[in-house]
């Protein structure tokens, strides 16, 4: 499996781990003696609101440690990296946290994928595509995206690599009759599950996200109960804009997973947390590079782990 958090280029960089230490734990004689100081606590938060905790969590996270601290089970940088480990895990894993796809048994399963422009969905889907192949399904893509140049073309090549069906349109057509006309075919050829993309919009526009609306209407008429999935995925690199976008998007159609895209290293890597804290929807991909197989499923322990580790 790939690491869920990596590090751009070769240049070394200090983990988030490594700078908690630097900041918050200068003397590990002093804490042993007398537990963590005040003072390590307030930068223990500063360091958390930087690396895009948000307020609850961090808030959370920090009186956490603090309570443990004086019960006598923080007397050690490693105690003190469980504390926040354990924490961190548990804020993912609160409210709706099952990372594991709602695909029914009946065919096909419709995942519809959103998200503003840029933030990675069109690769999102082709690694996913290739995931589901992986696992012996059969898959279809969708066009969706009928406006951004290229849009069609970079999906159907994800669709010809993965070994997948694939439905296009022209450029220009109406997105929702792309939906509607995909899970025709998707139903006519016996297909597992469909992958149905959409243009990236900004969050800030009304008719955009009006016209995501009448996407996802047209699916649940066409097929009942579909979609099954919708994924949002955000660019992990934008901080507490992406709790921003996450909420609007969820205002407007019924968000049921969350996709994180270029995590770069630890540094801010817990907007994955504050986004989760501040719609309740599961975290279920991190995209992790650019390979069809570099798709992790979430895991919440191990998230935790590498956002506190040494690298």
């Amino acid at each position: 499996m790939p690491r869920l958090l990596r590090k751009s280029g070769d240049t070394p960089r200090r983990s988030f781990w490594q700078r908690v230490k630097d900041v918050a734990l200068r003397d590990v004689g002093v804490m042993v003696r007398g537990g963590v100081k005040q003072g390590s606590l307030e930068q223990l938060e500063e360091l958390l609101l930087e690396a895009d905790f948000g307020v609850p969590v961090t808030l959370r996270l920090v009186a956490e440690v603090e309570d443990r601290a004086k019960r006598g089970k923080v007397k050690s940088d490693e105690e003190f990296r469980s504390a926040l480990a354990e924490g961190v895990d548990a804020a993912l894993r609160a409210g709706n946290s099952d990372p594991a796809l709602r695909l029914p048994p009946g065919k096909p399963a419709v995942v519809l994928v959103i998200g503003v422009n840029g933030a990675g969905k069109t690769t999102f889907i082709g690694k996913l595509a290739s995931k589901l192949r992986g696992e012996g399904k059969r898959v279809m893509v969708a066009a969706g995206d009928t406006f951004r140049a290229g849009a069609i073309d970079q999906l159907r090549v994800w669709a010809e690599r993965t070994g997948s069906e694939f439905v296009g349109a022209q450029a220009g057509s109406d997105p929702a009759a792309v939906a509607f006309d995909a899970i025709d075919a998707a139903v006519a050829r016996g297909v597992d599950v469909l992958i149905v993309d959409t243009a990236g919009r900004l969050h800030t526009s009304g008719g955009l996200m009006e016209e995501l609306r009448k996407v996802a209407r047209v699916i649940g008429k066409r097929l009942d109960g579909a979609p099954h999935e919708t994924l949002l995925v955000l660019d992990g690199t934008i901080g507490q804009n992406a709790v921003v976008q996450a909420r609007t998007f969820s205002e407007a159609v019924p968000v049921t997973g969350l996709v994180v895209t270029k995590l770069d290293g630890t540094a801010r890597g817990g907007v994955v947390v504050a986004v989760h804290e501040a719609i309740d929807v599961p975290v279920k991909f991190l995209g992790v590079g650019e390979a069809a197989e570099d798709l992790a499923p979430f895991d919440p322990a191990e998230f935790a782990r590498e956002l506190l580790s040494d690298e």
